[in-house]
């Protein structure tokens, strides 16, 4: 599968559209192939590992259902004829072939990516007018969907009352398209979006990016650095004069505070360290990978498993490896670092035929631990 962005560059998407505005693009991928079928999508909202919900709307009353995975494979028999939809979280994490589809947005980091949710709905099937906080590809795999969509929303907005999902009861669309397969809409954070399956059998291939808060954000990196710190280290003032009144904060006292928490937020290294490990973790983490103790030779092709997120920093003497959320450092010039770039950006890699000694125990941790997969 390639993907076409209907004539604009890749630095031309980023610049005009990224977070910025919606775009239609018709026949983004002229060859898209299902990776998976319904029957198998819904074999996998079966299975105690696999998040997925089932979304029911009676037109009727406006009224909306929840149903949580994972399901029992009788109930997809007692589901109405119109008005559902079956979404299944993280298929990128079981599918390989649905996780090549995105190799095909290496334009945008790969720390951002969350995770690839595909919908399967019938006739009327859809979630209902809301927002993403997060920026969103949407593919349509099988079928066709109308999407209406405009308008930027947040927490202040009015929510429909009393409705297990999010809906928007005051929207109003302010563009309408119906894609077809292979069709894509892009839509920035924020951004009102519904859409309504017209035919059984409709699949929408969603790609989400992850955008996290700045109270996560905050919290995160303070807790690591809190984590750090020793109980000795603490407020001093030295330079202390005589106050009029002892009850007074001063600015000199708060100077001293910001100083205390800029000095620590100034401290690159910690910083690059934090967020390595926090943008990797796992989104599943009871999930593990199965191992292999079998060394990989030279020449052979080894594929990043569907499950792992990694990501590097680096320096003049070190490269900082961050897969799901633990830290490796390794030589900066050296074979093994040019092997984790490529596989911080790349899902398959066939290894040299001259393998040092490095490069070779890393690989075989990396199999030890399931974090690649010889194919």
């Amino acid at each position: 599968m390639k993907l076409s962005l209907s004539g604009l560059s890749q630095q031309q998407f980023l610049e005009q559209y990224w977070h910025k505005k919606p775009l239609l693009i018709r026949n983004a991928f002229s060859d898209f192939e299902l990776p998976l079928s319904p029957d198998e999508l819904a074999g996998m909202a079966c299975e105690e590992m696999v998040e997925s919900r089932i979304v029911l709307h009676q037109p009727e009353q406006d009224t909306w259902q929840l149903k949580q995975g994972p399901f029992e494979e009788s109930i997809f028999a007692e589901l109405p004829e119109k008005n559902w939809s079956l979404l299944v979280q993280a298929v990128d994490h079981w599918v390989p072939e649905a996780a090549e589809l995105l190799e095909q947005f290496n334009f945008i980091p790969r720390w951002r990516i969350d995770d690839l949710m595909v919908s399967y709905s019938v006739v009327g099937g859809g979630v209902g007018p809301h927002y993403d906080n997060y920026d969103v590809f949407l593919i349509q795999g099988s079928g066709s969907r109308r999407w209406e969509f405009g308008g930027i929303y947040g927490e202040d907005s009015p929510r429909k009352p009393n409705m297990p999902v999010m809906i928007l009861p005051e929207w109003k669309a302010e563009q309408s398209v119906v894609l077809q397969p292979g069709d894509m809409l892009y839509l920035p954070p924020g951004v009102g979006h519904s859409g309504v399956s017209l035919e059984d059998g409709s699949t929408t291939w969603s790609i989400g990016f992850r955008a996290p808060s700045v109270n996560e954000i905050l919290h995160g990196f303070t807790d690591f650095i809190g984590e750090q710190l020793k109980s000795e280290q603490r407020y001093a003032d030295a330079d202390l004069t005589l106050q009029t009144n002892s009850g007074q904060i001063t600015d000199e006292a708060l100077d001293r505070v910001q100083k205390i928490i800029l000095d620590q937020v100034n401290d690159r290294e910690k910083l690059a360290q934090w967020f390595g490990e926090f943008v990797t973790e796992p989104k599943y983490s009871e999930i593990t990978a199965e191992s292999d103790d079998q060394s990989c030779g030279s020449g052979e092709v080894v594929r990043r498993n569907e499950q792992v997120r990694i990501a590097y920093t680096e320096n003049t003497a070190t490269l900082n490896l961050f897969i799901n959320g633990e830290l490796k450092i390794i030589q900066a010039d050296s074979q093994s670092a040019n092997f984790v770039k490529n596989l911080a950006s790349q899902i398959e890699l066939t290894l040299p035929q001259s393998i040092d000694s490095d490069l070779q125990q890393l690989v075989d941790q990396l199999l030890k631990s399931g974090l690649i997969y010889r194919i």
